[in-house]
Parts: C-alpha cells; sequence; structure tokens
C-alpha cells in the first residue's frame, strides 16, 4: 500500500492529470492594475497563448479591494498579475497579505508587478511575502511574462494536487476509522458502503454481498436503505437485475467490475469473499480508485476480523461463567427504561423494579470450599433467579457475588422473593443455606444513565447491609444520607491525615479504696466549632472506609506515649485500649501490639485491651491463639461492654482474660428502674471465672453503692471524673484525693 501511494504522490506532472483537481477548461488569471491600459496591453501579449491544451481567461480588477472581492466569487482563479502602488503605495502587498491570512488562499499564484520600485524593494518583498515572482513592468516582455506564467501555473498544479491528494488521503483514514468502529456485518457494511461512497464522489446506494468458505450461495451482508430489508438473504431475491449480474460477474470473474453507472469491487479475505457494489455519478479518476484499493485493503481486515469483533464484544458485555450480560451491559440495557416523565399514567402502569442481590460471605464459601464450588453456587443462584423470575425483563451478574433483575412491580411479592432465594442450594455434595441482601430501585426513580441508576440501587443495597436487613428501598433520603457519610469519610481522612483526632482519658477506679487504678484511652473528633462528632458515629465510618485498623494503631501509640508519662511522675497506672473487630483480624495482630509496646519502652501489664464479644465470637480458634500470646506477652485482656452480644459461656472460660466491663445498659436504671439483677449476674460469673469487674457509666452514689454490695471491683463514670485530655488528666491525677 506504501509504494502505490508514493507511486501516486510522485506523479510525473506532464501526465493528463489536471480533470481531478480543476472544474475549469481555462487557466484563470486575475490582472490587477489601476491603469486600463495596463490591462489591454497584458491580454493583447497573452492573447491565443496556451498551456497543456488550455487557454487563458482573464478577470480585471482596478484596486486592491476589488482584487479581494473578485478573489472571494472566482476560487477557480490560479494567477494573480498584481500591480503594487494603486489606491495607496503599498495596496498591493496588503492585497498579498489579504489573500494568504484572510482568505487562506495558498493555492493561487502571485505576480507583483511594479512601475515604481523605490516603493517596495524587490529583495525585501520576495524575502517578506509569499508572492511567485516580482518584476518591473518595462522587463515584461512577452516572452518573459509568459514564462513566469508557464512556471506559476506550473507550481500552482502542483500545489493544487498534493492538496488534493492530501485531501483523499485523510478521507482514506477517516473511512478506515469509520468501518472499523462497527461490531456486526450489517452495519459495518452500510459503513463500508457509505465510506467508498465519499472516496469516489457519489452517493452512497449500494449492497455489501458476500460468501463464506466453500458456501458458494451469495448472501446480502449489508447496504444503504434501499438494501437493508435483504439483509441475510440470497443475491437472487434481489428486484435489481444489474446489482445480481455485476456482483455475479465480480465473483466469477474474481475482479472489479465497472460500467459507465456503477462498480463492483471484490474482497479477498482470509476467510470470506466479498464484493462492494456501489452506483456512481461521475467516473472516477485515476487517482479516485488508487485511493480506493488503499481502503479496500482496510475493508478486507475488517472482513476477517468481523468474528473478533463479535466475540470482543461477548468478553465486554457478558459475563463469563454465567453466560449473563455483565455490568456493562445491564449498564446500557437498563437505559432503555428510563423514564422522563415518570408522573404519567403509562409510566405508573408499566413500572419495573431494578432488584440488586448480593451473596452474603460468599467469600467464606470460596475460601472455605474451594472456588470451584463458589461458582457452582453462583450457576446455582442464577438458575433459580430464571425458575422463580421468568417475568423478568433482565437478569445480569453485575459483580463477583451481585446479581441484578428488572421485574415487573405489580407481581413482586417481598416475601415470596425472599422465601425463593433462601431454599438451601444443592452444590455438588454440598447443602448449602445462603443469606442475601438486597437493594430495590423504583423505575419512577431511575436515571437517564444506567451506571448512575446502578448507583441508586447500590445505595439500597449498602443501606440493607448496614442495618442488617434483607431488602431495603431506595428513596431520595437515603442518597442524600449516602452523601452525608461519604463527606464525613472523607473528612475524618483527611483530619487524621492531618493530625486533629485526640485522643482523652477516663480515670478508672477501685471500687474499695476510690483509688485511680487506671484510665481508659477514648478516642474524640474535634468537628471544628468547639464540639466534638460522637464516636457512636463516626467509629462505624472509620470501619466502613478501612481507616480503623490505622487510627486503631495510632491511639495505641498515644496511650503508650501516656504511660510513659505517667511513669515519669511516679504514677503506678495502667491505659486500657479499645480494639476493633478489623484490627483482630489484621494478620500476626499480636505481634504488631508487642512491637509497638517495645518500641516505646512500656510495660506490657501497664497496657489493657478492651475487646467487644463481637471480636471474641469471629473465629475463636484464632481468637484464643492471639488473647493466649498477648497474655504471655504481660498484656491484660478485657471484654468490653459485657452482656449486650450473644457470648457462648462455654468458650468463655476458654479465654485468656483478666476483666469483665459490665455494659452501661445495666447501670443507667439502677436502683429504681433495675434491681441489678444483670449486674449481679456479670459480677459473679467473673468472680466464678476469677475475672475482675468494672462497671462503666457509673453517675450516682446509688448506683456505686448497690456495685459495691454486688462485690463489683470497679468503677468508671461521670460520678467521679469525666473523660479528658492528657493534660487535663495529668493536672486531675496530682490533685486527687481518694
Amino acid at each position: 500500500m506504501a509504494s502505490e501511494q508514493d507511486d501516486f504522490l510522485f506523479l510525473d506532472h506532464d501526465e493528463d492529470t489536471h480533470e481531478q483537481v480543476t472544474t475549469s477548461d481555462f487557466w484563470d488569471v486575475l490582472v490587477v492594475d489601476d491603469d486600463p491600459e495596463i490591462h489591454s496591453v497584458t491580454k493583447l501579449a497573452l492573447s491565443g497563448v496556451e498551456f497543456w491544451g488550455r487557454a487563458l481567461r482573464f478577470h480585471h480588477a482596478y484596486s486592491g479591494t476589488e482584487a479581494i472581492d473578485a478573489l472571494v466569487h472566482n476560487p477557480e482563479i490560479c494567477i494573480l498579475l498584481l500591480d503594487v502602488v494603486m489606491e495607496s503605495d503599498d495596496a498591493g502587498l496588503t492585497v498579498v497579505r489579504r489573500v494568504r491570512d484572510e482568505l487562506q488562499n495558498h493555492n493561487v499564484r502571485i505576480i507583483l508587478r511594479t512601475g515604481q520600485p523605490g516603493y517596495a524593494p524587490e529583495e525585501q518583498v520576495i524575502r517578506e511575502y509569499d508572492i511567485n515572482d516580482y518584476k518591473m513592468k518595462t522587463e515584461l516582455t512577452r516572452s518573459k511574462l509568459v514564462t513566469s506564467l508557464m512556471t506559476a501555473i506550473r507550481s500552482y498544479q502542483q500545489i493544487c494536487e498534493l492538496e488534493a491528494q492530501s485531501t483523499a488521503l485523510t478521507r482514506i483514514l477517516e473511512a478506515s476509522h469509520a468501518i472499523l468502529g462497527h461490531s456486526d456485518m450489517k452495519t459495518f457494511g452500510l459503513a463500508v458502503v457509505m465510506q467508498l461512497a465519499k472516496i469516489l464522489d457519489s452517493e452512497p446506494n449500494g449492497i455489501v454481498s458476500g460468501n463464506h468458505g466453500d458456501d458458494k450461495r451469495i448472501v446480502v451482508l449489508g447496504g444503504t436503505s434501499d438494501y437493508q430489508a435483504f439483509f441475510g438473504q440470497g443475491l437472487e431475491q434481489l428486484d435489481n437485475g444489474r446489482v445480481i449480474m455485476q456482483v455475479q460477474n465480480c465473483f466469477d470473474f474474481a475482479k472489479h467490475q465497472q460500467t459507465e453507472h456503477d462498480i463492483t469491487v471484490l474482497l479477498q479475505g482470509k476467510n470470506r469473499r466479498a464484493a462492494v457494489y456501489l452506483e456512481l455519478d461521475v467516473k472516477p479518476n485515476a487517482a479516485q480508485l488508487q485511493f480506493m484499493e488503499i481502503f479496500l485493503a482496510n475493508v478486507s481486515v475488517g472482513l476477517d476480523n468481523i468474528k473478533l469483533f463479535n466475540e470482543l464484544r461477548d468478553v465486554a458485555y457478558k459475563d463469563p461463567l454465567t453466560k449473563l450480560p455483565n455490568r456493562s451491559s445491564f449498564s446500557q440495557q437498563v437505559e432503555r427504561y428510563y423514564i422522563e416523565d415518570s408522573t404519567t399514567p403509562s409510566a405508573v402502569t408499566s413500572e419495573l423494579l431494578f432488584v440488586i442481590i448480593d451473596i452474603a460471605q460468599f467469600s467464606d464459601i470460596n475460601n472455605g470450599l474451594g472456588q470451584e464450588v463458589g461458582n457452582q453456587l453462583l450457576l446455582a443462584v442464577m438458575q433459580r433467579l430464571q425458575q422463580e423470575f421468568i417475568d423478568a425483563e433482565l437478569i445480569a451478574r453485575i459483580g463477583a457475588d451481585v446479581f441484578g433483575l428488572l421485574l415487573p412491580k405489580s407481581s413482586f411479592d417481598e416475601q415470596h422473593f425472599i422465601e425463593a432465594l433462601m431454599i438451601p442450594y444443592q452444590v455438588n455434595e454440598h447443602i448449602l443455606t445462603m443469606h442475601f441482601h438486597v437493594g430495590i430501585c423504583e423505575q419512577s426513580d431511575f436515571s437517564k444513565l444506567g451506571i448512575d441508576t446502578l448507583k441508586l440501587a447500590y445505595i439500597a443495597l449498602n443501606q440493607a447491609k448496614q442495618g442488617k436487613k434483607f431488602i431495603d428501598w431506595y428513596s431520595p433520603d437515603l442518597e442524600e444520607k449516602m452523601a452525608w457519610r461519604l463527606g464525613l469519610i472523607r473528612q475524618l481522612r483527611q483530619d487524621f491525615e492531618q493530625g486533629k483526632l485526640e485522643v482523652w482519658y477516663q480515670p478508672q477506679l477501685s471500687l474499695d479504696t476510690l483509688a485511680v487504678i487506671g484510665c481508659e484511652a477514648l478516642l474524640r473528633w474535634p468537628s471544628g466549632n468547639g464540639r466534638y462528632i460522637s464516636p457512636a458515629i463516626f467509629v462505624p465510618l472509620a470501619e466502613d472506609a478501612g481507616l480503623i485498623v490505622d487510627i486503631g494503631q495510632w491511639v495505641l501509640e498515644q496511650a503508650c506515649q501516656q504511660q510513659k508519662q505517667l511513669v515519669s511522675v511516679g504514677l503506678d497506672i495502667s491505659v486500657a485500649v479499645n480494639v476493633s473487630v478489623p484490627q483482630f483480624k489484621v494478620a500476626n495482630y499480636a505481634q504488631g501490639v508487642k512491637n509497638t509496646l517495645l518500641a516505646h519502652q512500656v510495660d506490657p501489664k501497664k497496657i489493657e485491651l478492651e475487646v467487644t464479644e463481637s471480636v471474641v465470637m469471629d473465629e475463636i480458634g484464632v481468637v484464643i491463639d492471639t488473647l493466649q500470646e498477648l497474655q504471655e506477652f504481660g498484656v491484660e485482656v478485657a471484654i468490653d461492654d459485657f452482656g449486650t452480644g450473644f457470648s457462648s459461656l462455654s468458650y468463655l472460660q476458654k479465654l485468656p482474660l483478666a476483666r469483665l466491663k459490665i455494659d452501661r445498659a445495666f447501670i443507667k436504671d439502677i436502683p429504681d428502674n433495675d434491681s441489678g439483677a444483670i449486674a449481679d449476674l456479670v459480677v459473679s460469673l467473673g468472680r466464678h471465672l476469677g475475672l475482675k469487674t468494672i462497671a462503666e457509666g457509673v453517675e450516682t452514689q446509688a448506683q456505686a453503692d448497690l456495685l459495691k454490695q454486688l462485690g463489683c471491683d470497679e468503677v468508671q463514670g461521670f460520678m467521679y471524673a469525666k473523660p479528658m485530655p492528657s493534660h487535663e488528666l495529668m493536672d486531675f491525677l496530682k490533685n486527687y484525693k481518694p
């Protein structure tokens, strides 16, 4: 292709190629001079002159303004015989500048003529202006004038040819790009006809037809509107005998066919042959035919790649395991169901629901039973959805363990939906009872963009997960809440990175002596207006955002620094630090704690870790090993908020614990509205297990008296001291008298 192109670009200019770049049978010359006699003399001197079989045709202008107007209305002008001094001393030079810069006409050749050379020195003009020649009127004999015109016309012709070739090459690139943007034979065929028509300067009207392999039958593969109804049918079904004959001849003789009215070109691919038939408005010239061949080479490649295109489309839009539409496909298809005005009656009666289903703890199946079982479970869920919801408009797999359905709202029954999903799944030899989270978005809430509709359903799904519910429905207030959560998470991350979080400490006392025996490290997040955001709000956000591990490590380091400060002033007090579930799941968590304590040179016995029941009951075997390692190092562990969870007492006695912490929920109503039965039970349990008990949230003397009577060991609460920053803690301890 490259060699053919280069040969054409450098054709001998004596060859008859002029018809491709100009539509005139003359060479049009514009004479610009304010002296009418110059016009007459020039026309007389050049009368009868021809260049390459074409005569000169003269146009006349008597000022610079007239010259510009003539060029605007006569784009075929190729030579400008231009006087320098006319209505002004530099009128001709102004014309040159306007022609090149304003009209952007770089093809027309300009020969400057002057009778007063002093006004515009030749050397300076040649250097600064885009002209072809600059002559004194007195030296322009007929012979020299003819020579100058011949040189200028040849230059003009070469420029026009190069411009035409550049335009054609650009058109080929655009045409090749256009055909590669289609992934099926029908649209590909239409694109080929459209682009071939552009290259040959004809109206697009034609077909692509072909066969495959050894199949001799010729079928219609694509074409313009007159032929689209015949797509996939045999060529013989067309009601146009001329088309049938030309295409058949093209295949039979294995070469292009051209008549005065049409052209049929042969495409030879690796797997199939095809022919493109196009009706012609004008006969193509040699250059157009050459460019056509370059384009057809790209068409042949595209023809072979149609099968590949279809395979790539399947990869892009189909889930390889289930063969269902994937996320990208679902996002595109759901856009069809967007209702511009959801208040219309038709919209209400035909309303759909977008149901998004997440398989809870799917990773546990993959990790515990293997990926093959996980894949079989996904197929089983897919089959369940197809069997139970046969009226679904669309079913897709839009995530690793997430399915999406479009269901009619009128037939949707939430309870039936739940029951259908919850029936155990037979996967190989396993019977699996699975749990799901479901988010639902109504069609009236669909967005114009499918990806935005997915986002709304995910908002409902995430709300179901956070609320530990099976199903939740999207509503606009949920989106506002989600935006608020995301904004708060971004602010939390930023404030943590900028060191704006604080650790406060609340003293813990012996109930018998009221001596301060420890303090609990409590995380605080200042809001910037003198207030603080509640830990009940930001701690779950930190866990969801994956920040809690880094923040928890930072709190432990702050607690170590506080412990060293206490030791430095002679205070023998321990510091308790809360540990979340994500922290405890970090690999080698116990070793990480030990490394931190060693780095800060803190006595392990003076750091206590407070873990919740949810931590203790998660992977109990791993928990016991971790707590045992910490205990052997000297770190004591307490169960925080004891009694609020669902601990198994059989495990409790196996855990290496030092303390049970009675939750404030079992303290706040003592003694008026609560007899203290739960607190009594926890204290008794601790005593039998050899564990100390500490009650939090003590605010009245009556509560303290009852706890002391029950045998509780330690307390903390507002009655004794509120949480306080480090410097206030140090002042409190310095001045505290039991």
